[in-house]
């Protein structure tokens, strides 16, 4: 990965972050993150936007989880 893509991709996870807070969530966490801990917990919209999400990347929401983050949300 060149720096102007992972520049580019770096902003992406900011983006993400930034909407993850919004929604009253860690703001060091993803929403995939969030999202797949959700659906782990059996919380119906976790599970559907992991449906989702790995439609789009094969397990997107596996791959995507911070153990380590999600401590500071609200």
């Amino acid at each position: 990965m060149d720096a102007l893509q992972k520049y580019f991709w770096n902003l992406l996870i900011a983006i993400d972050q930034l909407g993850n807070t919004i929604l009253a969530g860690d703001p060091d966490e993803t929403i995939s993150s969030r999202a797949a801990k959700a659906a782990r917990s059996g919380k119906r919209w976790g599970c559907v936007l992991c449906k989702v999400l790995d439609a789009i990347d094969k397990d997107h929401c596996k791959k995507s989880v911070e153990e380590d983050e999600g401590s500071r949300a609200l």
